[in-house]
């Protein structure tokens, strides 16, 4: 009554403004409340052992409790049906002759296989531990020479003297086991084409096909259809 005697308002007016003021009082109530600081809860701590990537059982980061590493990822090796290779050991080993191998075997697993080699027969340029291929040839004690073909990884020349009574191997050069110098006899194949077929051959696993000559750096058509008679994989 007062505030209509001193500002002059009607009732309807007043009740009017009323309603505005109880509205606008509580909007700020709920808005204040709405906004009122709450408490956050922290996260769970992350141990170690979750964030560590899981491994088989009885190994700690990709090395087993006996200290051996995991094997390093490579080239699948070449194998035949079953998982098997069968390789032909010839030369100056105890027992000459063709035996079957565990697919990923090595050369030193074939010379196993044969007895070993003879006394006296020089093995220093033999690489041993070149991994085998299905069908491989592994000669060992022949002479070096442009002829002396199918021998692995420098076998050409690993019988030195005492592989002189030997008699010289014929056949394609083998792209997967001949050495340098006699990939240098190859027509149109020099000194530095030989490195490349060799560095060609020791980053993908060997050739698998004679085909994959014309992959090498240095190879091209006509080059490849003249080797192609004289070499095989």
């Amino acid at each position: 009554m007062w505030l209509q005697l001193r500002c002059g308002l009607e009732p309807r007016t007043l009740a009017a403004l009323t309603v505005v003021l109880v509205a606008a009082a509580v909007f700020a109530v709920v808005h204040f409340w709405s906004a009122r600081p709450q408490s956050v809860r922290a996260p769970d701590p992350v141990s170690e052992a979750a964030r560590a990537p899981e491994s088989a059982p009885g190994t700690v980061r990709g090395v087993d409790r006996a200290g051996t590493p995991d094997p390093s990822p490579g080239p699948p090796p070449t194998g035949g049906p079953g998982g098997r290779i069968v390789v032909d050991v010839s030369g100056k080993v105890r027992r000459p002759g063709i035996y079957p191998l565990p697919s990923g075997a090595r050369v030193a697993d074939a010379l196993r296989a044969a007895g070993g080699v003879r006394t006296g027969v020089d093995l220093t340029g033999l690489n041993r531990a070149r991994v085998l291929m299905d069908g491989e040839q592994v000669v060992v004690g022949a002479p070096p020479g442009p002829q002396a073909f199918g021998a692995t990884g420098g076998a050409a020349a690993a019988g030195g003297a005492a592989g002189a009574g030997a008699g010289p191997a014929t056949g394609p050069v083998s792209l997967n086991s001949a050495t340098s110098e006699q990939l240098d006899t190859l027509p149109g194949v020099g000194p530095v084409l030989a490195q490349h077929i060799i560095d060609y051959r020791t980053q993908h696993g060997g050739f698998r096909s004679v085909g994959e000559l014309r992959e090498v750096n240095g190879i091209g058509d006509r080059r490849f259809a003249d080797l192609q008679p004289l070499v095989r994989p």
